[in-house]
């Protein structure tokens, strides 16, 4: 990896799915054995479209991620801006609404956007949409990090060579 690779998860409010996806990716590059200056040269971010800054991960989606050794403590929400998006390599939002968001705030980011699932599994006729689950039971919130971390592995196998 010649260049910084810079990947931005994109929820709503940046305190469930995204914070998880940022996490649950992280982890896994640990796990990928890659050098460590590959490792130093990719960035892992997240954001919502409607987060308040500053706000910490879900209560739930911290002790869902706790449980797989993946430490979510120390998250603190952040909107989407129109810098970060000009500046992410690749931009995973989580729903189909939550892409048209980002490309209605950055066109440019066209081609890089994508909804996590149509990258993951590109030609498939599933659902593009990971359900959002704040609000819901400890069940909801396992149920997302397990969608996350198979897609969040597909993703990085396709994207770190």
């Amino acid at each position: 990896m010649d260049k910084e690779l810079k990947i931005l998860f994109v929820c709503t409010g940046n305190t469930c799915r995204s914070s998880m996806a940022e996490a649950i990716a992280k982890q896994k590059l640990k796990e990928m054995h890659l050098k460590p200056e590959e490792l130093a040269k990719i960035k892992i971010m997240s954001a919502g479209t409607m987060a308040f800054p500053g706000c910490p991960a879900s209560p739930k989606a911290a002790k869902v991620l706790k449980e797989k050794n993946i430490d979510l403590s120390g998250h603190k929400s952040q909107r989407i801006s129109p810098e970060m998006l000009g500046e992410a390599d690749y931009i995973f939002t989580m729903t189909i609404i939550q892409k048209q968001q980002v490309l209605f705030l950055n066109p440019a980011a066209e081609g890089k956007t994508y909804t996590l699932m149509e990258f993951a599994y590109p030609n498939s006729s599933m659902d593009l949409n990971i359900d959002d689950p704040f609000g819901g039971d400890e069940e909801c919130y396992l149920k997302c990090a397990y969608q996350l971390e198979e897609a969040i592995v597909k993703v990085l196998e396709r994207i770190i060579k």
